[in-house]
This record gives structure tokens, sequence and C-alpha cells, in this order.
């Protein structure tokens, strides 16, 4: 019998892409390019940005400095089964080798596509407790990035084989850097872009890899997974793409606290100026694991608080970058104080296929208002035109400080009608 992963591979390939597939490969694409030139212009990205012109930038190190500007803002994709950010792996990967190879757009964007499929399925079959401990982009995106570089550098199926294997044997990246607000995570994006392109450069060399890297007794689901699913790596083929079933984030912040800020931003224009007593959250448990912080200390720590961004949506009727800043956490420090949350029905037994949430409010006259998302903003039930994907993309390049946002957003979709791979535009400002 096969391995998991040479199944996988397998599946992968088999499956067709039509034009439309591409459009929506080249609408992430751009989603994920503009996250990473916006992420040059923050504290983090700086010093990512340092590192690099240190040495000579090759192509691992390019792979490993996009994925971690990609990340840095909390505005990048999600998909929710498989609670992976597949974009900020497989984009700078991809890019990085299709640079190199001057590969053209139909290509990149079928190796995007199949990256895509590849960490998600993998993120699908890992089970819940893995994410408690595991961050999924960084353990499963090494996967995605591997079989996307594998897709452009032409891999025999025996070869991606191994390149996923010594994708696997890198997978790592630890929640504790939430404890204190580190820069751990833009770390975990970069290393899993790094980690997969590198796999498969050495499997196009004949670098074996273990092919039993996910089943085997010493593999990655014994090793990190206590209730790992591994039919799912494999069900449904004939199901879309899994990049038509990724959510692109409306708001800079943890994809958690974005059922609430939906909910919320509904009820802040039913508020008005009328002040508010109480705020009960209700949603899932891992939205709780990951983003119960009452009193952010921090602008990064107030991205990853129900409370506080549950307060930002209600009190101001809006989330945006300037909502995690030092004055904003003073000004709603009181009433992200009053904001209790919760896991509860319905919205705990339907994650992850669906991130939900109710937010219950009491105002000082008695009025009791709620409303209620099972799906949010940007989610596939739920999408973001095109319209909205280039309004977002633009505000992304124009925080990145690029002077003509939309030259490079026609020149990123355009690749989708055989358009060559554009170079990233550097920053003016």
């Amino acid at each position: 019998m096969p391995s998991l992963t040479a199944r996988l591979a397998a599946l992968i390939a088999a499956r067709p892409v039509t034009a439309e597939d591409r459009r929506l490969a080249a609408l992430f694409t751009l989603d994920a390019m503009a996250n990473a030139l916006a992420g040059r212009k923050t504290a983090p990205g700086r010093i990512l940005l340092d590192w690099a012109a240190a040495e000579p930038l090759t192509t691992g190190r390019e792979a490993l400095l996009l994925g971690g500007l990609t990340h840095i803002l909390e505005v990048d994709d999600l998909h929710r089964a498989s609670v992976v950010h597949p974009g900020c792996v497989v984009v700078p990967a991809a890019y990085a080798v299709a640079r190199r190879r001057d590969t053209g757009g139909h290509a990149f964007l079928d190796a995007v596509l199949r990256g895509f499929e590849a960490c998600c399925r993998v993120g699908m079959a890992v089970g819940p407790a893995h994410y408690r401990i595991w961050h999924n982009t960084a353990t499963c995106g090494p996967f995605g990035s591997a079989y996307a570089v594998g897709d452009l550098l032409g891999l025999s199926p025996a070869a991606m084989t191994d390149a996923l294997g010594n994708a696997g044997t890198q997978s790592s990246g630890l929640w504790q850097f939430l404890e204190t607000g580190a820069m751990s995570k833009h770390l975990h994006a970069g290393r899993a872009a790094e980690a997969g392109l590198l796999a498969a450069d050495l499997a196009a060399r004949g670098f074996s890899g273990p092919p039993q890297i996910l089943e085997g007794e010493k593999g990655f689901f014994r090793a990190t997974c206590t209730d790992a699913e591994p039919a799912r790596l494999l069900a449904d083929p004939e199901a879309p793409w899994q990049l038509r079933l990724t959510s692109i984030k409306p708001w800079p912040c943890c994809r958690h606290t974005h059922p609430t800020i939906d909910a919320g931003l509904e009820l802040a224009g039913r508020i008005g100026n009328r002040s508010i007593e109480h705020v009960r959250v209700t949603t899932y448990q891992a939205a709780l694991d990951v983003c119960d912080r009452a009193a952010p200390l921090s602008e990064y720590e107030a991205k990853f608080s129900l409370q506080h961004t549950a307060a930002a949506a209600l009190a101001e009727g809006r989330v945006d970058f300037t909502s995690f800043d030092e004055p904003a956490r003073q000004r709603l420090a009181g009433l992200a104080a009053r904001v209790e949350i919760a896991a509860g029905a319905p919205f705990a037994g339907r994650y992850p296929q669906a991130w939900g949430a109710e937010i219950a409010v009491r105002l000082g006259d008695g009025t009791a208002l709620s409303a209620t998302r099972e799906h949010a903003f940007g989610d596939p039930e739920n999408p973001l035109d095109e319209t909205a994907m280039r309004a977002k993309a633009r505000m992304l390049l124009e925080f990145g400080g690029i002077a003509t946002p939309d030259r490079f957003i026609d020149a990123v979709l355009a690749m989708a009608e055989g358009g060559a791979l554009p170079a990233l535009p550097e920053a003016t400002a």
C-alpha cells in the first residue's frame, strides 16, 4: 500500500485546474503579496529586512523573509477546517522559486492551488488537540510549500513523496509565544515556507525522505496528534479545491475574533450613543484558548483578545490598524473589562467547520440586544468579492508605501490570463 503522502500527492496531481480556479488563486496570491509588502512597514518587518540584508538573499532566505512578512499584520487568509494560514507559507515559497526559474503565471497559480491543497488536507487530519500546543500553520504549512515548489520543479511522484517526507520531519511551531506576545508567529510562517522549499529542492537532487512521515510509528501523527483523523487527508477527492474553501480576513487581528467583530459591528449601529453595561460573547473553545485576554498589554496581545475586539466593534463601529495601539487599548479598557466570554452551543459543536459567535449586550437603560454569526465576513459562505479584495489589497499596499498600488494589483491578477509573474515593488515612503 502506498504511503499517505504518496497517495496525497497522487490525489492532488490528478485534480483538474479551471480558469476560475486560476482567477481565485490570483486573488489569494494578491492578498498574500499585499500582506508581505505591508508587513515591511512594521517593527518585526524591519527586523526581518535587516536580517535579510546582512547576507546574500538566497531563494530559501527569500521564502523565509516573505513568509514572515506576510504573517505580521494578522490580516492574511485562513482555512477554517485545518486552522492553517496557507497563503503566508505557500505563496512566498512558490514565488521565490518561480522568480528564480522565470515561471509563467499559469504554472505559478497552479502550484499555489496545489500547495494550498496539501497543507490544508494535512491540517484537517491532525485533529483538534494538535492546535492546543502546535501552531498548525507552522506544522502543516511545510507540506504545502513543499508541494508547490515540487510542482514548479516538475518532481516525479517518488520525488514528491520524498519532498513531503522531509517537509514533515521539519514541522514545528509552538503557541508558547502568546504568553509574552513574542514575534515567533512570523518566524513560524517564514520557516514553514523555507522548510518546504528546501525539502523540494533536495528531492529534485535525489535526497530521500521518509514516505510514512505522517502515519509511521515515529511519524508526525504519532508525535504531535493525540486525536489525528488520517482518513480526512484523502477524503472527498472531488470536493472543490481547498483554496476555494479558504477565508479572507477583512480585519487585522486573529481570525477567531472575527465572528464576534462581525456581530459587534452590526450592533454598533443599533446602540448609537447609549451606554453599554455588560457584554457576553458566546463562541467555541478554541477561540477562548487563543484569545482570552481581558486586559491586553501590547498591540499584538490586543489582536488576540476577544474582549478588546468586541469592545472596539461595539464602541467605535470599526476595526482597523489603529484599533490596537496604546491609545485604543486605554480608550477601550473599561468596556473590555465588562466583556464576558464563554464557549457554548451551537458554536462549540460546529467548530472547526464553522467559526461562529453570538454577542449579547445589555445597555444602561436595560435594553438587551444580540447578534449572531454562523460564518464571519470573508468566509466562503459570505465572501469578499473581487472589488472588496482589490480594496483590501490597495489599503495594504498604501500602508506599505507602494506608490502605484493599482498597477501591481492588475499585474498580479493578470497572471490568471497568462500574464508574467510580477516583481515586488519597492516602497517609496
